[in-house]
C-alpha cells in the first residue's frame, strides 16, 4: 500500500535538506579553492636558478622504470632538459639505465650540472653493472657531473646492509674522478653514521610530508631547519647536501600533512628562500610529475613535480598569490546538468508535487557536481585499466542513482533479494523501487570492500568519500523510511561502520578521515539500526 502522504513529505523534506546542505558545503569549498592565497614570493636574483631538481623522464603515458625493456628516446630527454634548464642549474638522476646515461652529454650545451645516481637494489649482478656504467659516465664527463650518488634509500628499503654499502662506496671512490656520496632519509644516516667516513659529503632526505609523525605545512620549514641543524651537528666537519625535499600537490592527506597545489607552492617558495639565505646545497623532488609512481605510492606519489607530466607546464608561479583551482565551470555545469535531468525525470509521467520535485532536483544537482569532482580526481588517481573499469563502474552507478531516484514516487521498496527476483521478470526493470533496492545492495558491497582496503592498507590509498557521497545521502535518508535491510546488506553495513571508525580512530584530526567516517556511517547506520518490522510499520 502507498505510504501516508505525511510520511512522504518527511522523506522529501529530509532529502531536500540533506542535499542542499551538502551542495552548500561543496560550493563553499570550491569558492575557497578559487580564492588566491598570498605567500612568500620567490624573487631569485638575475641569472639565479634552483640549485638542483630530481629528474626522471617517465612522465608520458605508459612510461615506467619498472619495465626493464623500457628505454626513453634521446629526443624526449633533450626536450625535458631544455625545459628544466630555464628553472634549475642541475638535475639529479637515480639511475643510468633506460637511456639516462645520455643525460650528461645532453646537459652540457644547456649549462646543466648533473648529480649522477647509480641504482642499488637486491640484485647484486645488476648492481655491479649499474655501478660500473655510472663510473664510466661520471669519469668521462667530469665537467658536467658534480658527484656520483651510490644508491638511493637502500638502507631504508633494507635491500643491502650497511657493510655492503660501505664496500660499494669504497669501490666507487677508488675509481671515481668525481666526489662520491650515498643518499638516504636523515634518520637512516644517524642510525648508520659510520658511512659518513666513506663519502665526500652526506646526502640526506628531509620530507616533512613522509615523516613518521607527519608535519603540517605551517610547521614544515621549521622542521627542515631543525633537522638540517641536527644533521650538521651529528656530522661535524662533513659537508651536507639536502638530497630530497618537497611537497606533493595531490593525494591522500596524512594526519596534518595535506597535499595541495597551494601547499606545494608555499613549501617550495619558502624552502628555496631559506636555503639560499642560509647557503644550503639542496635538491628538490622533483622536476616533473611521475604518474608511474602512483603504482608504488598511491595518488600522492605521482604529484611531487614542479612541472605537469606530459605538457611540462609549471604547476604554480614563483611569485604572486596561488589558488588551488582556476575555475569552477566544470562542477557548476555538472550541478546544472544533474539538477535539470532530475527535474525533467521527476516531472514526467504521473502528477507530482513541488516538494518532491525540489528534493529530487537538489539531489540530482548534488550527484552532478560530485560526478564531475570525482572525474577530476580519477584523472589524478586511477592507475590502470582495472581501476578505470572497476571504480568507473561504481562511479557510473553512483551517477545514475539520482536519475533512478527521480522516477521514484515514494512507494515501499523491497529488500535486495526480492528486488532481484522482480527485476528478472519481463519489464521488471520498470520498477524503480526494485532498481533502487538493488543499487543500494551493490553500492553497499562496493563501499564495504573500499572501507576494508583503506583500513588494512591505508598509507597509499585515497579516501573514497567523493565516490560514495551521493549514495550516502540518498540511502542515508530513504533507508530510514521504507527500505528494509536484508542479511547481506546488514553484513556490508557492519563492515563499513567498523572499518571507517577504525580508520578514523588512527588519525582522528585528519579532515579527510572525518569526511570518510561521516560518509560511511550515513550509508551504513540505517541498515544496522532499523529492523524489517520497523519498516513495515512505516
Amino acid at each position: 500500500m502507498p505510504a501516508p502522504r505525511s510520511n512522504r513529505k518527511v522523506l522529501w523534506l529530509g532529502l531536500l535538506t540533506a542535499s542542499l546542505i551538502l551542495l552548500t558545503a561543496v560550493f563553499m569549498t570550491l569558492a575557497a579553492q578559487m580564492r588566491p592565497v598570498a605567500m612568500h614570493d620567490l624573487n631569485l636574483a638575475e641569472g639565479e636558478k634552483l640549485k638542483c631538481v630530481s629528474y626522471a623522464p617517465y612522465h608520458r603515458p605508459g612510461q615506467t622504470p619498472l619495465d626493464p625493456a623500457s628505454r626513453i628516446p634521446r629526443e624526449q630527454i633533450a626536450a625535458d632538459l631544455e625545459a628544466l634548464a630555464k628553472i634549475t642549474a642541475c638535475v639529479r638522476l637515480y639511475s643510468v639505465s633506460q637511456g639516462l646515461g645520455e643525460v650528461p652529454e645532453l646537459a652540457r650545451p644547456l649549462g646543466l650540472k648533473v648529480l649522477l645516481g647509480a641504482w642499488i637494489g637486491y640484485d647484486q649482478t645488476r648492481n655491479a653493472a649499474e655501478l660500473a656504467h655510472a663510473l664510466e659516465i661520471a669519469n668521462a664527463n667530469t665537467d658536467v657531473v658534480r658527484a656520483l650518488i651510490v644508491g638511493n634509500e637502500v638502507l631504508l628499503r633494507r635491500e643491502r646492509s650497511e657493510d655492503e654499502m660501505r664496500t660499494l662506496i669504497r669501490q666507487a671512490r677508488a675509481q671515481a674522478r668525481v666526489p662520491v656520496t650515498y643518499a638516504d632519509v636523515w634518520e637512516f644516516w644517524t642510525r648508520h653514521d659510520s658511512l659518513a667516513a666513506e663519502v665526500d659529503f652526506v646526502t640526506v632526505h628531509i620530507l616533512p610530508f613522509w615523516e613518521d609523525e607527519p608535519v603540517d605545512i605551517v610547521d614544515a620549514l621549521e622542521h627542515v631547519v631543525d633537522i638540517r641543524s641536527r644533521i650538521g651537528e651529528h656530522f661535524p666537519g662533513k659537508p651536507v647536501v639536502i638530497g630530497e625535499t618537497g611537497w606533493p600537490s595531490a593525494g591522500r592527506q596524512r594526519e596534518e600533512s595535506r597535499p595541495s597545489r597551494v601547499n606545494q607552492a608555499r613549501y617550495i617558495r619558502e624552502f628555496v628562500h631559506q636555503a639560499h639565505a642560509r647557503g644550503w646545497d639542496y635538491n628538490l623532488i622533483e622536476a616533473i610529475d611521475q604518474p608511474w609512481k602512483r603504482r608504488l605510492e598511491g595518488t600522492v606519489g605521482g604529484h611531487w613535480g614542479l612541472l605537469e607530466a606530459g605538457s611540462l607546464a609549471p604547476k604554480f608561479p614563483l611569485a604572486g598569490a596561488v589558488a588551488e583551482r582556476e575555475s569552477a565551470f566544470g562542477p557548476i555545469g555538472g550541478a546544472l546538468l544533474g539538477g535539470l535531468l532530475a527535474f525533467l525525470l521527476a516531472t514526467t509521467g504521473r502528477r507530482t508535487r513541488c516538494l518532491r520535485v525540489s528534493a529530487l532536483s537538489a539531489t540530482g544537482a548534488l550527484g552532478g557536481v560530485v560526478t564531475v569532482l570525482h572525474w577530476e580526481h580519477a584523472h589524478l588517481a586511477y592507475r590502470d585499466a582495472l581501476e578505470w573499469s572497476v571504480l568507473g563502474a561504481v562511479a557510473a552507478l553512483c551517477a545514475v542513482l539520482p536519475l533512478v531516484l527521480a522516477r521514484w514516487h515514494g512507494e515501499p521498496l523491497p529488500d535486495a533479494a526480492r528486488a532481484a527476483r522482480l527485476l528478472r521478470r519481463p519489464q521488471g526493470w520498470r520498477s524503480k523501487a526494485a532498481l533502487l533496492s538493488l543499487l543500494r545492495a551493490l553500492l553497499l558491497f562496493a563501499a564495504a570492500i573500499a572501507a576494508l582496503l583503506l583500513w588494512v592498507d591505508p598509507r597509499y590509498r585515497d579516501f573514497p568519500t567523493l565516490l560514495y557521497l551521493t549514495p550516502a545521502v540518498v540511502f542515508g535518508v530513504i533507508s530510514w523510511w521504507n527500505l528494509p535491510p536484508g542479511r547481506s546488506e546488514r553484513v556490508c553495513a557492519i563492515l563499513i561502520a567498523f572499518a571507517v571508525s577504525a580508520r578514523w580512530l588512527s588519525e582522528p584530526a585528519n579532515p579527510q578521515a572525518i569526511g570518510w567516517l561521516l560518509c560511511g556511517l550515513a550509508f551504513a547506520l540505517p541498515p544496522l539500526l532499523l529492523r524489517p518490522q520497523q519498516h513495515q510499520q512505516r
